[in-house]
């Protein structure tokens, strides 16, 4: 773990040891989903299984790639049985897809949960087994195929990441399931495609990629390269959000909230995240509150309980936004993210979304059970986790 001193009046943060692997390919701009079967075709893709989600028809962005692979001349069928937090049983049913379809490539369309379900149907179909068996990090002994993502949201940043998340059928509990081999070979980013999403939407999703720059950047894990990311990230994310809101087809906001959710999984991949991560999965189980609203909530809570170590890191974002205006900086922080919520229309309080306050014992257990509990700056207790969620509530 890094740390924080201060050497001759300056403040210098010790380097620890890390081991950095870039992971795939960045392909940026409007229109770019065009170049789709082109790129499939370069990286030798014959048969593919585009998975996506129902929701998306509308939209008329599957029906473009589909297009853009079948005038390259390459076989398409389409697993469309993606559900939001997806669990076990939805990667399995695209694995019956992908071996119907003898498939030798995937390319996943939409939010991160089709990206999510297409890196765990890589897993199963390639290696075999459950996705239980794949919970934690290189567990996946065979070469698995070579895969895209298209990301039609700018939010969870799944597309720069080499873990799954995939919930457990019977608990709904999140397992991460990481491998590099299950990381996609290149990601298309094409701003365009995000104009269809409906107001909420843009919302939680950039809420949740606010989120991941700040707690990426201040993770126990953090080290100088995952730390330029999560700056990168929040310099892009924290102005545009408000943009992308007040005016949702500028497309210049769109496409720097859809980069910066790629830079912010970019640091995601390589130092983690903390404990608003942890308090919000929980939530999800057994609230089914949206994972986007359920961690910008929580992240103000978690940055006034980490401010005793890691204060000037959150001062680090701050001057990035030009936000100081002398006050402690981790409050300054966690009123700046209440603000966008607040912005954004969405209930700033657990309670207002319909949590019980009997249940936040049980949800600090569970919090607690959580891997990103592991990377928060300042250790957790059971008992830490219970005040956080008290003072959400």
């Amino acid at each position: 773990m890094s740390s924080l001193a201060v050497v001759e009046g300056s403040l210098v943060e010790t380097l620890s040891a890390f081991d950095y692997v870039p992971l795939g390919r960045l392909v940026f701009g409007a229109g770019t989903l065009s170049r789709l079967g082109e790129l499939v075709r370069e990286l030798g893709g014959q048969r593919v299984l585009l998975v996506t989600d129902p929701g998306l028809e509308a939209t008329g962005n599957p029906q473009r790639a589909i297009r853009y692979l079948t005038e390259s001349g390459l076989a398409v069928a389409v697993f469309d049985g993606v559900e939001e937090n997806p669990e076990s049983r939805h990667v399995r049913a695209g694995v019956e897809a992908a071996r119907a379809h003898q498939a030798d490539f995937l390319v996943a369309i939409g939010g991160g949960s089709a990206m999510d379900c297409a890196k765990g149907i890589n897993f199963l179909y390639t290696n075999g087994g459950t996705m239980a068996q794949y919970r934690g990090f290189g567990k996946a002994t065979k070469p698995m195929l070579p895969s895209i993502g298209v990301p039609t949201t700018a939010g969870t940043g799944s597309e720069a990441q080499s873990y799954a998340l995939i919930a457990d059928d019977s608990t709904h509990l999140k397992m991460a399931c990481g491998d590099r081999k299950a990381a996609f070979r290149i990601s298309i980013l094409d701003p365009e495609l995000t104009l269809s999403q409906p107001p909420l939407v843009t919302a939680v999703t950039g809420l949740d990629a606010i989120v991941h720059a700040v707690e990426s950047y201040v993770s126990t894990r953090r080290n100088p390269i995952s730390q330029a990311f999560s700056l990168a990230a929040w310099r892009l994310l924290e102005p545009n959000f408000s943009r992308v809101l007040s005016d949702p087809q500028d497309l210049n906001a769109r496409g720097a909230m859809q980069l910066g959710a790629y830079l912010a999984g970019m640091a995601i991949e390589a130092a983690m995240l903390g404990a608003a991560h942890s308090c919000a999965n929980p939530l999800t189980a057994h609230y089914g509150t949206t994972h986007g609203l359920a961690v910008a909530i929580l992240l103000p809570h978690v940055v006034r309980f980490n401010a005793p170590v890691v204060e000037p890191l959150y001062a680090d974002l701050l001057r990035l936004g030009q936000l100081n205006n002398g006050e402690p900086p981790a409050e300054i922080l966690a009123r700046r993210i209440e603000s966008l919520v607040v912005e954004a229309g969405l209930p700033s309080r657990l309670g207002e979304c319909g949590v019980a306050r009997e249940i936040l014992p049980i949800l600090a257990e569970e919090a607690h059970q959580q891997w990103t509990a592991r990377f928060n700056p300042r250790p957790v207790t059971e008992a830490d986790l219970l005040r956080i969620y008290e003072s959400a509530w």
